[in-house]
């Protein structure tokens, strides 16, 4: 009975004695580092998603990116896990967290679109991409902030969370609307993100925040069941740390639904895999166009220098730099392309999601208020001026006269040189303080071309600035070469490796 006592106390003493188990760094953590410490059996899906949980916890308070963590996240991670045991496989995203914005629908979880007028609805069904990316095995983690209801490109303040900081300079916008993905997967808090884009909103924050944002061509992705700004310009996409992450994402989420008819576009354009593109020889011998149009527009010394420099870099990478590129009768074909829909289309969202007699008009939505001052100041305006552009044609992307020469004389340029791609900076100056976020907000580049012409851009970190503050590279391409777009973002990021995480 001694030698028991005795054997006991000693293994209780070594249980004591012995060094924790290391808590799971969740630190720029990639699609296959997860997926190959899945293989090798060094952590499960729960304890990845417990890891990503405990860190929103702790950290979130500083940045507040998140509009709800999912609390069947765990539960979620556990069927994954079983499933792997009993098969053996990975399917395309199995077991990786994802961040939401929060104007995607999605079963179970509010969907805000950051107003209050939307503050308790909680859809019956998941938005089309978002039951994509659960078919491939992705687990959504979390809601993400963002500007209510989509309206601000400078800065992401809802009425349901409050305000989004930038996770590099906690005193800076992280850029809108989708601030709060582009913060959230920049600090770690999931692995990859969603985001929306009507003029500038996936590019935008993940040009500010160090990240891959991907706007591909309008209608390689469904918008069904997410809550729209304009949905003539509206375009759902990755924002991720890496190109490779994006283009493993747009495998899953490209392609055609009946619900979003305007993705019938995409047919026969998809590729059998968007990770073919992913080169790291891609530049060699590409022909890069720059378009000073945008870049000397007035730009940040500190930008223009780090554009420059990105130029330098591409070449040396082996790229074709055909320099100060013009484009014909560009200042009077971008004049005029906004489109204000915002009504009609919200309204469409309310009656067919929402399906409350109280709650489906842009009156009910006005009615509710807002606590934004910035939101308050606008939508009466929008309503003023919905009566009036009613009479004036919006079409989309493939009917619109304006729109179509637009596009046609971007590509006509391209065609004419042989160029793969143009480049300009996402933005020309750095991310603004959010207490002066109106009166610093300029250089904004994302607005002007891709969501009128419809045209995919993708945005990749260029490196930083004064203040720790990122900035980002666009490449404008052909309507649905988005493999074209992605064999130059990978080569040019594994080239120079910008991304670096916060502090």
């Amino acid at each position: 009975m001694k030698n028991l006592f005795i054997l006991a106390f000693v293994s209780l003493f070594l249980i004591a004695c012995a060094p924790e188990k290391s808590s799971l760094a969740v630190e720029e953590l990639s699609i296959s580092d997860i997926h190959r410490a899945y293989l090798a059996k060094e952590y499960t899906s729960e304890e990845l998603v417990k890891a990503y949980i405990a860190r929103i916890e702790t950290s979130d308070s500083l940045l507040n990116a998140i509009s709800i963590i999912n609390p069947k996240a765990i539960i979620r991670a556990k069927q994954l896990d079983q499933e792997f045991i009993r098969t053996g496989k990975l399917k395309p995203l199995h077991g990786i967290p994802v961040l939401v914005k929060d104007n995607i629908n999605t079963l179970g979880l509010p969907t805000t679109a950051g107003a209050l007028a939307l503050a308790d609805f909680i859809p019956e069904i998941d938005a089309f991409i978002i039951q994509k990316l659960e078919e491939a095995g992705a687990i959504v983690l979390a809601k993400t902030n963002m500007a209510e209801w989509a309206f601000s490109p400078m800065h992401s303040e809802s009425s349901t969370v409050g305000t989004t900081r930038n996770p590099y300079n906690l005193d800076h916008v992280p850029a809108g609307s989708s601030g709060g993905t582009g913060a959230g997967v920049a600090a770690n808090f999931g692995t990859i993100g969603l985001g929306t884009d009507t003029g500038n909103s996936i590019r935008g924050p993940s040009s500010h925040n160090a990240l891959v944002g991907f706007r591909t061509t309008l209608g390689l992705i469904s918008r069904e069941g997410i809550v729209p700004l304009y949905l003539r310009n509206d375009v759902v996409g990755p924002m991720t740390r890496t190109v490779e992450d994006a283009a493993r994402m747009l495998d899953v989420i490209a392609g055609s639904d009946a619900k979003d008819p305007i993705t019938a576009k995409s047919n026969g354009k998809i590729p059998e895999s968007y990770q073919a593109y992913l080169d790291k020889n891609g530049l060699q011998g590409a022909r890069i166009g720059v378009f000073r149009t945008l870049s000397e527009d007035n730009p940040n010394p500190e930008i223009a220098a780090l554009f420059n420099q990105a130029l330098a870099d591409m070449e040396k990478l082996g790229g074709v730099i055909v320099d100060s590129v013009e484009v014909e009768n560009f200042g009077e074909l971008r004049q005029n392309q906004w489109c204000d829909q915002f009504q009609q289309d919200l309204e469409d969202f309310l009656q067919t999601y929402v399906k409350r007699d109280t709650m489906a008009t842009l009156e009910d939505v006005i009615r509710v208020e807002t606590s934004s001052d910035f939101v308050r100041a606008r939508m009466p305006s929008l309503n003023e001026k919905n009566k009036i552009l009613d009479e004036r044609p919006c079409g989309d992307a493939f009917s619109d006269p304006r729109r179509i020469a637009f596009r046609e004389a971007i590509e006509k340029t391209m065609d004419s040189l042989n160029l793969d791609a143009l480049v300009y900076p996402s933005w020309n100056h750095p991310a603004a303080r959010i207490d002066r976020f109106q009166e610093e907000y300029r250089g904004d580049n994302s607005q002007i071309i891709a969501p009128h012409t419809g045209q995919p851009a993708f945005t990749v970190p260029m490196g930083f600035v004064s203040g720790n503050m990122p900035a980002g590279l666009q490449i404008l391409g052909r309507m649905f070469d988005e493999g074209t777009l992605i064999r130059l973002t990978y080569a040019y990021e594994k080239g120079t490796n910008h991304r670096k995480a916060p502090n």
